[in-house]
């Protein structure tokens, strides 16, 4: 299993820096999600040392391959371009 960028399809990998709602964030942590309908959570550091949780869709990020959902079908996502993204 790996969490990647819903965009670009990018591993994410801590140290990266994100940005929500004007503000820079540092991955500082990430966690599997602990069921199949979860999807898991990733600590974000401020350069003030301020941390928070997110859950990684607020990063923008999935996981994909994805071993306990091997018997679900394919989530199909409609990006804000009209696009489609389908992750297995």
């Amino acid at each position: 299993m790996r969490l990647v960028y819903r965009d670009t399809q990018a591993e994410v990998k801590i140290g990266d820096w994100v940005t929500i709602r004007g503000l820079a964030w540092e991955i500082n942590h990430f966690a599997p999600p602990h069921k199949p309908s979860s999807s898991g959570k990733v600590t974000l550091r401020t350069k003030d040392q301020v941390y928070r949780e997110f859950f990684v869709t607020v990063i923008g990020a999935v996981w994909i391959e994805r071993e306990d959902r091997k018997d679900r079908p394919p989530i199909t996502v409609l990006n804000s371009d009209g696009t489609r993204e389908v992750f297995e």
